[in-house]
C-alpha cells in the first residue's frame, strides 16, 4: 500500500472548505453550467460519499467480509435538503472525518490494506482499493466545482 495515498485522503479536508470561501448562498446554489449539481450539492455529495466511504473502510478494517451496500447519489441530492444545509458545517464535518479515518489507516499494517468487503454492486473490494479511490474522489469533484465557480465569475 502506498502510504502517501493516505495522506493525499487526509489532506483533502480543508480544500473543500477553502473551494467555497467567498460565495453568497445563492452561488452556492446556482447552476451556472445547465444540467449538472450546484456547487452546494456537490459539498453534500463529497461529505456524504465520505461518510459512507470511511464506515465501508472501518467495515472492512474491522469485520471478515462484511456486506458494503451501494446508495443512490441523486436520491441523496433531491432528498436529504442539499440546497438548504449549512456548507459550511459539511465541509468542517468532511475535514475532521478524513482526518480521523486517516489516523486509523496510518496505524494499520500493510496486510491491513488487503482486507475485503462486499459490495452489492460492484463485488469485492480491498480496503486498499477504497483508500486510492478516496484519495482521488475530491480531485475529481473539484474539476466541476472550479468550473462552476469560473462560470459564476469566481475564480
Amino acid at each position: 500500500m502506498d502510504k502517501t495515498l493516505i495522506e493525499k485522503y487526509a489532506e483533502g479536508g480543508p480544500i473543500l472548505e477553502k473551494s467555497i470561501s467567498g460565495l453568497t448562498k445563492e452561488e452556492m446554489n446556482a447552476h451556472p453550467i445547465a444540467g449538472t449539481w450546484s456547487i452546494q450539492q456537490i459539498v453534500f455529495h463529497m461529505l456524504d460519499s465520505d461518510l459512507i466511504a470511511s464506515d465501508r473502510m472501518k467495515r472492512i478494517i474491522a469485520m471478515d467480509k462484511p456486506q458494503l451496500i451501494g446508495y443512490d447519489e441523486s436520491a441523496f441530492s433531491e432528498k436529504l435538503f442539499y440546497n438548504e444545509l449549512d456548507p459550511a458545517i459539511a465541509c468542517d464535518i468532511f475535514s475532521k472525518n478524513r482526518l480521523l479515518t486517516a489516523e486509523i489507516l496510518r496505524r494499520l499494517p500493510d496486510s491491513s490494506f488487503q482486507r475485503v468487503g462486499l459490495h452489492n454492486e460492484r463485488g469485492e473490494l480491498t480496503l486498499e482499493y477504497m483508500v486510492k479511490l478516496y484519495a482521488k474522489h475530491l480531485d475529481n469533484h473539484m474539476k466541476f466545482l472550479i468550473e462552476k465557480r469560473k462560470a459564476l465569475g469566481k475564480p
